[in-house]
């Protein structure tokens, strides 16, 4: 016993590289993405883009992002974390010229800003380097190193909203853009670091044969994980309306563009904390639980931030809470993934699940805008997000997460 637990702390230290790595990845991918709703109210005034027109580039990126994150997972399943991770980076990059650049919406922003940015992020963001992350540790361990990953995944936007709402005021919101290309050029730069090994070492002989297709007719047919998938939705539903239209609530509530900057700053942060804690917690309590306990607080915090009146403060306050909470599913949504059915198809598994949270974040970027061009408010928005996050809680909590049952001879 003694003996496996000093191999266990030693595969962990050999493992410390790759989460800071992977932390890096994840930070500057997110940091650039979740800044994005600084650009709607310039890019309206330069361009005469309407909110819903913006919200239909972002959701269109969401979309994307889940749609291709299952073959992603797929193909970092087969050939490793590597190739993926900078083919990626390039694809992203492009996305931000395009948008910068092109005077033309359908161009610019829907395939620039959301095809092209929604390939890169799926790449660039969770998926492929949880997988990676996730081998590279004991399974005891993994809530906490995807926990340190996740939260490192939001640390960028404490720098980079800020930075780019100092350009915007500075120069314009092109030149911002363009400044975004630079900084996910250091993402290709940081991915030679990531180990190309395509695959985890296979464990027993059941679980090394299984084909991508047997996996996903298995996660398929456990209602658990099809729940887990559903309830994901209404995570990405909440968390890209206020990514997306936040700042632009603000606005028409007469606080400054420097407070949505704040806001989203304070996410990031307050997500490194909640994402490292939540990963901590997955080790030692029921994941689902803990999951639904999120999507709860949420719609808490929602409440609560709608019947106090808007100002700084009370803002500020609500980012903090939501940050606590935003990023933390990742641990523990890959913990359960990797309990249950394990890690041979762990990329692609957990891309159909997060497939469910694009969706969900397509409907919220697009809703939000719809609200607004057709009422002249977010109200009603906000009223779906209430009703969505109460529903989440109610799938997630019931899940059955014992392993399946060719688990037991690992």
């Amino acid at each position: 016993m003694a003996q496996a637990s000093l191999s266990d702390r030693a595969q962990v230290r050999a493992a410390l590289p790759l989460i800071a790595v992977a932390g890096v990845i994840i930070s500057l991918s997110m940091g650039i993405r979740q800044s994005l709703g600084l650009f709607q109210k310039p890019m309206a005034a330069d361009l005469g883009i309407s909110a819903s027109e913006f919200g239909f580039g972002i959701a269109l990126q969401s979309l994307i992002w889940g749609v291709s994150q299952p073959l992603i997972g797929a193909l970092g399943d087969r050939f490793g974390p590597r190739p993926v991770l900078l083919g990626a980076t390039l694809v992203y990059a492009a996305g931000l010229v395009l948008m910068a650049l092109s005077p033309n919406t359908l161009l610019g922003l829907d395939f620039g800003g959301g095809v092209l940015i929604g390939i890169g992020v799926a790449a660039t963001g969770f998926g492929v380097l949880l997988g990676a992350v996730s081998a590279a540790v004991p399974p005891e361990k993994r809530s906490w190193a995807v926990g340190i990953v996740s939260g490192a995944g939001s640390v960028g936007t404490m720098v980079i909203a800020p930075f780019g709402q100092a350009i915007i005021g500075a120069f314009d919101w092109q030149w911002a853009l363009l400044a975004y290309v630079a900084i996910a050029a250091f993402m290709g730069l940081f991915s030679i670091f990531v180990p190309s090994s395509p695959r985890p070492a296979r464990a027993a002989g059941a679980i090394a044969e299984q084909t991508a297709r047997n996996a996903l007719s298995e996660a398929l047919a456990h209602r658990g994980y099809v729940a887990m998938t559903v309830a994901f939705f209404a995570c990405g539903f909440q968390l890209m309306f206020i990514g997306t239209h936040f700042p632009r609530y603000l606005a028409m509530c007469g606080l400054a563009p420097s407070v949505g900057a704040a806001s989203l700053a304070l996410i990031g942060g307050f997500n490194a904390i909640g994402s490292y804690m939540f990963g901590v917690l997955g080790t030692r309590y029921d994941k689902s639980k803990l999951l639904a306990g999120i999507y709860l607080s949420r719609t808490v915090a929602i409440v609560v931030y709608l019947l106090v009146p808007v100002s700084t403060p009370s803002t500020l306050i609500f980012a903090s809470v939501m940050g606590f909470t935003w990023l933390g599913v990742g641990p523990l949504v890959s913990g359960l993934i990797s309990g249950i059915f394990g890690l041979r198809h762990f990329n692609m598994l957990y891309g159909v699940v997060f497939l469910g949270h694009q969706v969900g974040s397509f409907a919220g970027a697009l809703m939000g805008g719809l609200v607004l061009d057709y009422t002249g408010s977010y109200q009603d928005a906000w009223f779906a997000l209430i009703a969505i996050g109460l529903a989440a809680a109610a799938l997630q909590w019931p899940m059955d997460t014992r392993p399946v049952r060719r688990m037991a001879p690992a």
